[in-house]
């Protein structure tokens, strides 16, 4: 009988355990600012006004600001070069922008902290630690 009883008490504390996940300060910097980390992909500097103590929000940012240089840079070579830079450069760069774009504001909206493929390493930003 007792026995049986251990066995609830011990199957009850295991149940309480996984029930309560430990809540670290990034998952709830990331909880806090989702908006912010999604509004840096569209326009860069809100976050770096609005969430300035936010390691999350300051990490889309950074990555919203190059993502927003690459589009500023396909489209000056895109116009400087003539026809294949019009046909060619400006839509494939600007589809390839949107598309990381849209990663990133994916990746924000879960509170994930991801580098973006092929500009994710890139740091304009430095962040406050």
């Amino acid at each position: 009988m007792t026995e049986n009883v251990n066995e609830e008490n011990n199957q009850e504390k295991k149940e309480e355990e996984k029930v309560e996940p430990e809540v670290t300060e990034e998952m709830k910097d990331a909880e806090d600012n989702k908006a912010m980390g999604i509004l840096a992909y569209l326009i860069f500097f809100i976050p770096l006004l609005a969430a300035k103590e936010s390691k999350f929000a300051m990490y889309h940012a950074n990555q919203g600001l190059t993502l927003f240089l690459l589009f500023v840079a396909v489209n000056v070579v895109g116009t400087i070069i003539p026809l294949l830079g019009w046909l060619l450069i400006i839509p494939l760069g600007n589809l390839l922008v949107f598309v990381l774009a849209i990663i990133g504001i994916i990746n924000a909206a879960k509170g994930e902290v991801k580098q973006l493929p092929m500009i994710g390493k890139i740091q304009l930003i430095k962040s406050m630690s």
